[in-house]
């Protein structure tokens, strides 16, 4: 890959856009990597948990290349919106938590992305919008929906229409982001995380996030059968066998995805 890295260890990916002289801005070719190294992820058994993020101080990802954007005519800008929409939908139903962990600029595309994922760690210096509207177009990468759902219809209607960011302390404020630690502490802090949510099971952890991300979109009638469906599931794994038998004998279970 060319613009992105990845790095496993035990059952923990870290995916880097490394893109840092263009502030690692998604152009075509970076998005379709992205695609490339998700469906990878998604399909490793032994990968659990995955950390986002982008390459040196300044930025996340501050957003799509303006320069592609800029040749659009509208129904290739379209198919270019729905193409990104696809790559944020099949992280965020990856059905593995994946952390962004927010370094610098997170802006437009970045914005989205980051909003994609399961949890959002940011440091300090992370400024976090959608500027979109500074060029005379709208977020097409999701923004208008899932930031709403993260922060209610006034405050993603103030940010995507003023288009100005916000920072670090202001995204915690309101849901933006779950953490906000220093600098030097972002990726260890993300990486702790995801080692930690990466030692549950596997498939309680899939069906958690199937069952909060399909059933707040639709009827709480709906969800609750979402949820009493998927808790069947679990109960029919081995790690259900487990995890109330190390409960039961005071240990700490060993789960196996089965």
């Amino acid at each position: 890959m060319n613009n992105l890295l990845l790095e496993i260890s035990d059952a923990v990916a870290t995916v880097t856009v490394n893109r840092p002289d263009k502030l690692n801005a998604l152009n075509r070719e970076t998005v379709s990597e992205l695609f490339e190294v998700f469906a990878r992820l998604g399909a490793d058994d032994s990968v659990r948990a995955i950390v986002l993020t982008g390459a040196g101080e300044k930025a996340f990802v501050a957003g799509a290349d303006i320069t592609e954007i800029n040749q659009l005519k509208p129904v290739d800008a379209t198919e270019f919106g729905r193409r990104g929409q696809r790559l944020m939908s099949t992280i965020e139903n990856l059905g593995k938590p994946v952390i962004a962990a927010v370094n610098g600029f997170a802006l437009g595309g970045g914005c989205e992305l980051a909003m994609a994922c399961t949890l959002r760690i940011a440091s300090e210096s992370a400024r976090i919008g959608l500027p979109e509207i500074n060029l005379g177009i709208l977020p097409g990468y999701g923004g208008t929906q899932r930031l709403p759902r993260l922060v209610g219809k006034g405050l993603a209607l103030e940010m995507a229409l003023s288009g100005k960011p916000v920072d670090a302390a202001r995204a915690y404020e309101i849901g933006l982001v779950n953490r906000v630690v220093e600098g030097d502490e972002l990726l260890a802090q993300a990486g702790k995380l995801a080692a930690s949510l990466a030692g549950n099971a596997p498939i309680a952890t899939r069906h958690i996030l199937r069952a909060i991300n399909e059933g707040t979109e639709s009827s709480l009638e709906r969800g609750l059968d979402i949820e009493a469906q998927l808790f069947g599931l679990c109960c029919s794994t081995d790690d259900m066998v487990e995890g109330t038998s190390a409960f039961m004998e005071k240990r700490k279970p060993s789960f196996t995805g089965r």
